[in-house]
């Protein structure tokens, strides 16, 4: 991409945390969006909620190019409609994924002045379970049945490398994400303005911690 043009595109920071416990699946996101992040600088373009509703039963996070990401999902749930519509059925969890999964694979090969950058966590449930995958920009398709971090892993994989099991509760879960949030918000200049924090549990999914931090300065000498 030229340079010029780079530097105007809006991109959503990022950092995408899934965790897969015992009893269920934490999806969450930081909330800073960025212009052309680079060489430890990153252009605050202001802030958004990057965990969005596909329907009542999938959630997804997002990262890369805002343009992009929103594209995905709106392509997405219009689809989804459709085929519910004419099927009579609700689609399932692999499929919405597999969905999002074509759909970038298609984005990222097309000729383009500004190349389709986007990343997924995708976390739900249908009648055959839970369940956590990853959607690459390239388009490949994962689940995930332990932990994933998006978009900047290097701060936050340690974190979860030490403290993460397969043994781990939801409420131990929320404690670890804020963790490596609040680690990470410290080192990465695209990541930051607070977060949000979801479960999925079969038949219900929560927003269980949202924390806003403002970009303000604080006047030290009041």
């Amino acid at each position: 991409m030229d340079k010029n043009l780079e530097k105007h595109v809006v991109k959503t920071g990022t950092l995408t945390v899934g965790i897969v416990c015992k009893d269920g699946i934490i999806l969450a996101a930081d909330n800073r969006q960025t212009y052309a992040s680079g060489n430890a600088v990153a252009y605050i373009a202001g802030t958004a909620d990057k965990v969005s509703k596909i329907n009542e039963r999938i959630i997804v996070t997002t990262a890369g190019g805002a343009s992009d990401t929103r594209k995905v999902i709106s392509h997405v749930k219009a689809e989804i409609r459709l085929k519910e519509l004419k099927s009579k059925q609700k689609v399932g969890l692999k499929n919405v994924a597999s969905l999002m999964s074509n759909m970038l694979f298609q984005n990222i090969r097309r000729p383009s002045m500004i190349p389709s950058i986007a990343h997924f966590l995708i976390a739900g449930y249908d009648d055959t379970g839970i369940g956590l995958y990853e959607v690459s920009p390239d388009g490949y398709l994962q689940k995930i049945e332990t932990y994933r971090a998006t978009g900047a892993p290097f701060e936050s994989l340690g974190i979860f490398d030490v403290e993460y099991t397969p043994k781990i509760t939801l409420e131990e879960g929320i404690k670890l994400a804020k963790k490596v949030f609040r680690a990470t918000m410290g080192r990465q200049p695209g990541v930051g303005d607070g977060f949000d924090i979801y479960t999925i549990k079969k038949g219900e999914i929560k927003k269980v911690s949202s924390q806003k931090v403002s970009n303000e300065m604080v006047d030290k000498s009041k």
